[in-house]
């Protein structure tokens, strides 16, 4: 079955390359968060697997883990892993689903996925100030950033991917910039330029990105800078495992709320 491209491979292979790490922040605040979430699990895994295309920032983060290539078919043995974590790249991935349902398949019973991507709310004032810009000057528009996921749409994935016991849940960060360009500066920083496969190609007239900086500025201003935001979203499921929990059958509880709360039970009223 084929899937819409969304990534030029090529162009974002170019951008990670470059990528000098000197704006690592958003993958050192994931790495914090994942590292503490692992924590509240408190499990010892024995044979974790982390899907990255950053092993500079994230190879050494569990003790013996393979390290696994960020690609569409990704170096998983089946059931070879009672831990995989996906991390920050889920985003650019032209199947999604696919990508959950390749670390499903990695996983022994009862094994854990991990994943955190960027998620909807991640740069919406860029992608808003650009927008206007490019109507402006060049009278059309051309996708400009990644169109990342709703924390439901990605949540649901976990279901379609065959996974139990599904959470998803967010981290929002705001950061200050100087400027447009400052942020543009960390975004090569992070190898998160545009690599989308629709983007237009050529240089683009000088006055956009002026023009881009002067409405994001107007619109989204933070002291004597502006406002970015970006947001974190993480995912986790467990392979399914009869010793798991199980949500009971709706009419199947055994005590009522009246009872347990010490009130008299009020039936429905009829018409």
């Amino acid at each position: 079955m084929s899937h819409p491209t969304l990534t030029d491979p090529r162009a974002l292979a170019l951008h990670r390359a470059r990528a000098d790490g000197s704006a690592w922040f958003l993958h050192e605040i994931a790495r914090d968060e994942v590292e503490e979430r692992l924590k509240d699990v408190n499990r010892t895994f024995t044979t974790p697997a982390v899907v990255t295309a950053h092993p500079e920032v994230w190879g050494d983060l569990l003790r013996g883990a393979q390290v696994v290539e960020a690609a569409d078919t990704l170096d998983l043995a089946p059931g070879a892993h009672d831990l995989v974590l996906h991390v920050m790249n889920l985003h650019w991935a032209d199947d999604p689903v696919g990508q959950l349902i390749q670390c499903r398949r990695a996983l022994r019973e009862d094994g854990l996925l991990l994943v955190v991507t960027l998620g909807g709310e991640t740069l919406t004032e860029l992608r808003a100030a650009l927008a206007e810009a490019e109507t402006e000057v060049t009278g059309g528009l051309s996708p400009r950033v990644a169109p990342m996921g709703e924390i439901r749409d990605l949540g649901a994935l976990l279901g379609r991917a065959g996974l139990a016991l599904p959470v998803a849940d967010r981290l929002p960060l705001k950061v200050r910039y100087r400027d447009i360009l400052h942020l543009a500066a960390d975004l090569r920083a992070m190898g998160e330029t545009n690599a989308l496969a629709a983007r237009r190609r050529g240089t683009p007239p000088r006055a956009l990105f002026a023009r881009a900086g002067a409405i994001y500025r107007a619109a989204f201003p933070d002291g004597d800078g502006l406002r970015a935001t970006y947001e974190l979203v993480f995912l986790t499921g467990w392979a399914p495992s009869d010793t798991q929990q199980k949500p009971l059958r709706p009419g199947s509880a055994q005590a009522r709320l009246a009872d347990a709360l010490g009130v008299p039970e009020l039936g429905a009223e009829k018409g």
